[in-house]
């Protein structure tokens, strides 16, 4: 019985593990400073239609070196689990400068 139970504790773990993942983007030398500015990708048919656009370039604004991150924050694994019934999804966008 215990042999089953952390079995299952560990494959439950996995998955909530497995879905946190980031891309990074480095533009220029990458980011210089600490200024960051978030927005949230918005998307409907469980991620394969983007419903809003997020802009980088403004985001980056005069900034020359920055770097973008692409992150599913635990935020957004509750956002799906809220709306995910209803096939609404979203990933966090950052900018730091």
């Amino acid at each position: 019985m215990f042999r089953r139970l952390s079995a299952a504790f560990l494959i439950v773990g996995m998955l909530f593990v497995i879905g946190c993942s980031a891309h990074v983007h480095k533009v220029g030398n990458g980011a210089q400073g600490y200024n960051v500015t978030e927005a949230r990708q918005w998307y409907i048919v469980w991620g394969l239609v983007p419903i809003n656009d997020v802009d980088t370039n403004a985001m980056a604004g005069e900034a020359t070196d920055y770097e973008i991150t692409t992150s599913y924050t635990p935020i957004d694994f509750i956002i799906g689990v809220v709306a995910g019934s209803i096939t609404i999804s979203s990933r966090t966008v950052s900018v730091r400068k």
